[in-house]
């Protein structure tokens, strides 16, 4: 396993963002409308322009490749974590964001029981007045998807959407050591409710936002919250349309901000911009040269 320090991290479109942002680079990690199982890269000066530097960088030795996210650190690697298809999600690590070296991959339904301080299977629980959310968590979990890099502070998250067979629910997932090989218990997000999925958070200043996918009604919400696990009320979101889902976020050169999206049944990719600290959005465009080559993007803002 790769060690990752967890103090310091540069953490650019899921973090806090830049009072005066300058130029900047974009990394973009997808999969494509040909194959789950590939991890395409692009990189842009300007977030709307982006040229493929790695298709078909990187394929696990099993499972899918899908729902990418990014995030930089000091050490001047690129880590990606990313969806199976099974109760485990995935992880990898390149020094160019050509190159990948697989790493170890984490068991969900494991992690969410192992009582902290313990790896010995020791500390199972099924379910204790001290954990009042790991009934939600059995060990029937069925499927662990679309994980997002969150770095707060000095904390590496992850936001997980869950799944018992009832419907997806958002599930934050904290580092508890500087190698990411042990996890917190999963907390829920709160307000946000079942049946969400393909979360994503942003901090503004010293407000949370989410962008979510309403799973029953095939559109992406956005809530609010004071801290990262809630709780989280809805705003009203974009006119993204309906059965729309993947949203990632980055920040501009000139301060805006912007949302990606998979329009996934017309085989489009669109963005949406906000000037006015994601409070309203223009009209939504296609992403030129990318919509419908990829699927479920991730997005890295950086210094260029």
């Amino acid at each position: 396993m790769v060690v990752l320090a967890i103090t310091g991290l540069l953490f650019a479109s899921q973090g806090i963002s830049a009072a005066a942002p300058s130029a900047a680079q974009y990394t973009m990690v997808a999969f494509s409308n040909v194959s789950d199982r590939d991890l395409d890269v692009y990189q842009s000066t300007d977030g709307t322009q982006f040229d493929a530097i790695g298709l078909s960088a990187y394929r696990p030795a099993t499972g899918l490749m899908r729902d990418p996210s990014v995030f930089k650190h000091t050490d001047g690697a690129y880590y990606i974590t990313y969806t199976t298809g099974g109760t485990d999600i995935g992880f990898a690590r390149s020094e160019d964001r050509i190159n990948w070296t697989p790493m170890k991959s984490l068991p969900v339904p494991l992690c969410c029981f192992l009582l902290p301080g313990t790896g010995d299977g020791k500390g199972l629980l099924s379910g204790s007045a001290g954990f009042p959310d790991i009934p939600s968590l059995s060990p029937f979990t069925t499927k662990a998807w679309a994980p997002e890099w969150f770095v707060d502070g000095d904390r590496v998250n992850i936001i997980v959407s869950l799944s018992t067979g009832g419907g997806f629910v958002p599930y934050l997932l904290t580092a508890q050591d500087s190698s990411l090989s042990t996890w917190s218990m999963p907390v829920p997000l709160a307000g946000l409710g079942a049946d969400r999925i393909d979360t994503t958070i942003v901090k503004v200043n010293s407000t949370y936002h989410a962008f979510t996918k309403n799973e029953t009604h095939k559109f992406i919400e956005h809530a609010i919250a004071p801290s990262l696990t809630g709780p989280y009320t809805f705003v009203p979101p974009g006119d993204w349309g309906t059965l729309r889902e993947g949203p990632a976020l980055a920040e501009l050169p000139n301060g805006d901000w912007r949302i990606y999206y998979d329009a996934y049944i017309e085989g489009k990719y669109f963005y949406s911009d906000s000037s006015d600290g994601l409070n309203t959005w223009s009209a939504p465009k296609e992403l030129p040269g990318l919509s419908g080559s990829v699927r479920h993007v991730g997005v890295l803002r950086e210094p260029a």
